[in-house]
């Protein structure tokens, strides 16, 4: 029976970690890779017209951000669409890491957009490149700079 519960009890208090520990969105190999490449050079993209929009609603990026920290964003469709949230898609750095299943991981996405509670990163600069489809097909793209402190 002591076997049977050893475990047990091991499993629940993994369990219990895994849930209090926030959510690490890039490791620091990455962030150092990402900050030595050069930035990418691409074309200045033109809005798709009536695309969806992605509204960051926290943090707040007039400044530098503790970490963890806690990241909502709220997507905007231009009615009569509607937003696919299976089309959610969030990428890191210069070298665009797809870094979605890692949010998906902590965070459900639906319509009205996606809250991850706590999302850990280390510090210094980092950039997101976020885009979400609506149903007719416009993609909306958010880039997102801030330092974490």
């Amino acid at each position: 029976m002591k076997s049977f519960f050893s475990p047990f009890i091991l499993l629940v208090a993994v369990s219990a970690h895994a849930i209090a520990v926030p959510l690490m969105l890039v490791t620091e190999s990455e962030v150092i890779a990402s900050s030595n490449n050069p930035a990418n050079f691409s074309p200045k993209l033109v809005p798709v017209k009536d695309a969806p929009i992605i509204e960051l609603v926290v943090p707040n990026l007039t400044g530098p951000i503790n970490s963890p920290t806690m990241i909502e964003l709220k997507f905007i469709p231009k009615a009569p669409a509607t937003i696919k949230s299976e089309s959610f898609k969030a990428y890191y750095g210069t070298f665009q890491i797809d870094i979605t299943g890692r949010l998906l991981g902590v965070a459900k996405v639906d319509p009205q957009g996606i809250n991850v509670k706590e999302a850990a990163l280390p510090k210094g600069e980092h950039k997101l490149m976020l885009n979400v489809e609506d149903s007719e097909g416009r993609v909306g793209i958010k880039t997102i700079t801030f330092e974490i402190k």
